[in-house]
């Protein structure tokens, strides 16, 4: 028997759902959708979120709803580093409770690392003896978790993403044209700082990349978009991207293969992260995957649901009117 779940994110650089039919062990999904929508957009630190990013976002969480209306038992609605560190984001959260019918869950970065990470095991499993880490970096923070089950034994929520770093390096965006040596030195600086307690993380056997930094890198070195479940990253990978977009100016890079146009200022600055990452952690290599925090939080979702809960007594939730 089937049992839909679906889940609407709003992240600091993009506002996504997920449908997935959640009883068999490998949970099926049926829709996975993302709106660029940039709620951290001119976020700074102890400020409020903007109207206009707001509102963009308000209407890419109907546009969400209606593409999931119908086909869910349960769904959720949850935020990230945006909204959690902004003033008005308890504000905000009733906007989208209006609009989706159930509360806006605001994730600590600890909570939304376990996400992630139990996202991750669908495609890259943790097995005992054998650790797994996994980074997500997002536009406003960077995840890490390591373990060897589905729960990890370590998190760490990390102040810095591809959206945070560019706004603090405006030039790595390209729209100033080809960005210096100099410029990529000063922001790998920021996102090494920002990235030290990885440092005191055990060593891992394995290690995967979820968030959009990861997975449009990954199809911008394959020269094509398309599903991509899983897709091996070397440091050099990411070296010789990262030299290549800084090459381009802004308008030249959403022309490349691969790439999201939306994603076209900010993916240098998820680079720098994700290379800091790397070696920090003194890996030359990992797995990029699209099984993610979306997918981890249902898991986590479904794995807390009572044995004797069945699809076919439940109703879809509607929003409040």
């Amino acid at each position: 028997m089937s049992r839909h779940y679906a889940v609407i994110s709003i992240g600091s650089n993009s506002t996504r759902v997920l449908l997935a039919d959640m009883a068999p062990e490998q949970p099926h999904i049926d829709l996975a959708r993302s709106i660029g929508t940039r709620i951290g957009e001119g976020l700074v630190e102890g400020g409020a979120l903007a109207e206009e990013p707001m509102r963009r976002t308000a209407d890419a969480v109907r546009a969400h709803l209606r593409a999931v209306r119908g086909h869910y038992v349960k769904i959720f609605a949850i935020a990230t580093s945006a909204v959690r560190r902004s003033t008005n984001g308890a504000a905000f959260a009733e906007r989208i409770h209006d609009i989706v019918g159930v509360p806006l869950r605001v994730l600590s970065g600890d909570e939304e690392a376990s996400a992630s990470y139990r996202g991750a095991t669908t495609a890259v499993p943790a097995t005992s003896g054998a650790r797994l880490g996994v980074i997500d970096t997002g536009g406003g923070s960077t995840e890490y978790a390591v373990g060897d089950g589905y729960d990890p034994e370590q998190t760490a929520s990390c102040e810095v993403g591809a959206v945070r770093l560019t706004e603090a390096v405006p030039a790595l965006a390209g729209r100033q044209g080809v960005v210096d040596l100099l410029t990529i030195e000063r922001a790998r600086a920021i996102a090494r700082e920002a990235l030290m307690p990885l440092t005191a993380f055990p060593a891992v056997e394995r290690l995967a990349l979820v968030g959009g930094s990861a997975t449009t890198t990954a199809a911008v070195v394959r020269g094509k978009k398309g599903k991509l479940a899983t897709f091996e990253l070397t440091r050099s990978d990411l070296q010789r991207a990262l030299v290549r977009l800084c090459a381009l100016g802004y308008k030249e890079r959403k022309d490349l293969p691969g790439m999201k146009p939306q994603r076209a200022d900010i993916l240098p600055a998820g680079i720098i992260v994700l290379d800091a990452a790397l070696e920090l952690l003194q890996r030359d290599i990992a797995t990029a995957t699209t099984a993610d925090l979306l997918l981890g939080f249902l898991l986590q979702q479904r794995d807390a649901s009572p044995i004797h809960e069945h699809a076919g007594r439940m109703q879809p939730t509607r929003p409040r009117r």
